[in-house]
């Protein structure tokens, strides 16, 4: 089973993640931002990801604490869940579209993680949601689930429609990179044999 749950406490968040990478796309999300479960619930959609998330943060200061370290948490689940990373296809691509919006996602599950991300949202807020925190959670979710992940907008105006398109070309490349690869399901794909 390729499951893994995360507990992350600190003086700013309480946070838990649940994950099952062979799952259905099964998800219970609660943050307490309501556009970011949204968001969330796409990616575990997308994805095929069973995904449970329970967070309470400072959101009386801002969302800026609890979006960034659920995706350092969701980062550590994935990290957990692929263990050695035997059988995986590795890599993944996407290019979405949604409606105006057209976004193009490739990553590798390389345990090297950077991120490019040009989304270049053409509004501050989304909502009461702060779009310059899209990129603090990839950036958290990179980092922490040590991936390689470039994001960029191709197409857009509307801000909803780009972040989300965004998302979701993040679940479907994801979705490709964790599946394994029925021609080498017993192997670590690297020609360095780890990962």
């Amino acid at each position: 089973m390729r499951t893994a749950k995360i507990t992350r406490r600190t003086a700013e968040t309480d946070i838990s993640v649940e994950i099952n990478l062979d799952g259905e796309g099964r998800f219970d999300n609660k943050t307490g931002v309501g556009f970011f479960d949204h968001m969330l619930d796409q990616l575990a959609r997308h994805a095929l990801i069973d995904m449970t998330i329970r967070a309470e943060g400072d959101l009386h200061i801002d969302d800026h604490h609890t979006v960034e370290d659920t995706g350092i948490a969701l980062g550590q689940a994935l990290a957990e869940a692929l263990g050695d990373k035997r059988g995986i296809r590795r890599y993944g691509e996407c290019h979405l579209a949604m409606d105006d919006a057209q976004v193009r996602c490739a990553l590798d599950l390389s345990a090297r993680p950077f991120l490019i991300c040009n989304l270049d949202i053409p509004t501050g807020k989304i909502g009461s949601f702060d779009t310059e925190l899209v990129r603090e959670f990839f950036q958290a979710f990179s980092t922490h689930g040590g991936i390689t992940l470039h994001i960029d907008r191709l197409h857009g105006f509307n801000s909803h429609h780009i972040v989300e398109a965004a998302f979701k070309a993040v679940a479907r490349a994801l979705r490709q990179a964790v599946e394994t690869d029925p021609r080498k399901a017993d192997d670590i794909p690297s020609t360095k044999g780890t990962l």
